[in-house]
């Protein structure tokens, strides 16, 4: 195992450098077993509550803290992307006939973007250790797809606090942040861990349009708009589907009523997060008429892409169903013959609700 035990103004170089790369918030956490985020996670999924996600439940053991993924590892850095939106996410909340999708796929995929920042920093930090230091420092990166309780350890670094939402909030940035982590074999600084500020606030959970949080801090995925619209492959069950509203893919509904937001700077949005001009406010007949390759074009370098035509097409099916506008029954009618029977069926249920629409 290689140890290094570097000063602490190390990490200060470190986060400069960090700032340069893009990133806009830095801290660092012991990389040591913290019993009780494990215990939460055991919780969770005891109860279900992370629906068909079935890789969570699979690689929980080494979720639970860094060193059950990587033994050496003694701190982390945990880094964060601001994709702070200028314009106001619930704004098309009564426009039916328009798609309304997450701010933070409107730009490109930001797993890309993160990664390659993560990586040219860890380059810096492995070769500045050894040129300035004469230590040999060895690390992992991270980006959302590794087992790696992303929050928690955001909040033991100090970025902020997990929120009434489960999502991480900072008194910065709000609730729009990317994040990344890099596993070190460095000591860690004293831990700053992020402290709740949420008080007797309860905007996000009463803005959540299917009551997918049973209890403050505690988040049903089963009923959550994003996990429904994104991880879900199957029809979405008949009665959550009126409060998917024009809801294409992902929901800001519980991060953008959070009071924190009116600190976020949209300067600090990086320029690849900037929503693409046709994503702000697609048509949905548009988006209906898109056949795999049509699909595949429009998405390229997206987040979106990974979903596939298919669940993309069910969900735009859901929020035409949803619109009350009977003109896109046009688009919806050959749906109805799809060789995907979730899209099939989708489309069955938008053109019934739009023929019985007085």
């Amino acid at each position: 195992m290689v140890k290094s035990a570097l000063s602490h103004e190390f990490f200060d170089e470190i986060e400069r450098e960090a700032r340069r790369l893009g990133f806009c918030a830095f801290g660092v956490a012991p990389a040591a077993p913290e019993p009780r985020r494990g215990e939460r996670l055991d919780q969770w999924l005891a109860a279900g509550m992370h629906g068909s996600m079935e890789w969570m439940a699979a690689r929980a053991h080494q979720r639970r803290s860094p060193q059950d993924l990587w033994s050496e590892a003694r701190s982390v850095i945990v880094l964060g992307m601001s994709y702070a939106p200028a314009a106001d996410p619930l704004a098309l909340a009564a426009h039916g006939e328009i798609a309304r999708i997450s701010a933070y796929a409107q730009g490109a995929d930001y797993h890309d973007t993160v990664k390659k920042a993560l990586k040219a920093l860890a380059r810096w930090l492995i070769a500045e250790a050894e040129r300035r230091h004469g230590e040999r420092v060895e690390i992992k990166v991270f980006t959302d797809t590794a087992p790696v309780m992303e929050k928690p350890l955001a909040q033991a670094a100090g970025l902020g606090w997990q929120g009434k939402h489960t999502n991480l909030v900072s008194r910065e940035h709000g609730s729009w942040l990317f994040l990344g982590e890099i596993y070190t074999t460095l000591d860690p600084p004293p831990a700053r861990e992020g402290r709740d500020r949420c008080g007797s606030c309860r905007a996000c959970q009463d803005a959540c349009p299917t009551d997918a949080f049973p209890a403050p801090y505690r988040l049903d995925a089963r009923r959550c708009i994003s996990y429904l619209t994104i991880e879900h492959k199957a029809a979405v069950p008949e009665d959550l589907r009126p409060a998917l509203g024009n809801r294409i893919y992902g929901c800001d509904d519980c991060l953008a009523v959070c009071p924190w937001n009116k600190f976020a700077e949209t300067a600090h949005t990086m320029r690849a997060f900037l929503p693409r001009a046709e994503l702000t406010a697609p048509p949905l007949d548009a988006l209906l008429a898109l056949d795999d390759a049509g699909f595949r074009k429009l998405f390229a370098g997206s987040p979106i892409k990974r979903i596939g035509r298919n669940r993309f097409v069910r969900n735009c099916l859901y929020a035409a169903g949803n619109s009350g506008n009977a003109a896109l029954l046009g688009a919806i009618e050959p749906l109805r013959a799809d060789p995907d029977p979730v899209v099939a069926e989708a489309a069955d249920w938008a053109s019934a609700r739009l023929r019985a629409v007085p």
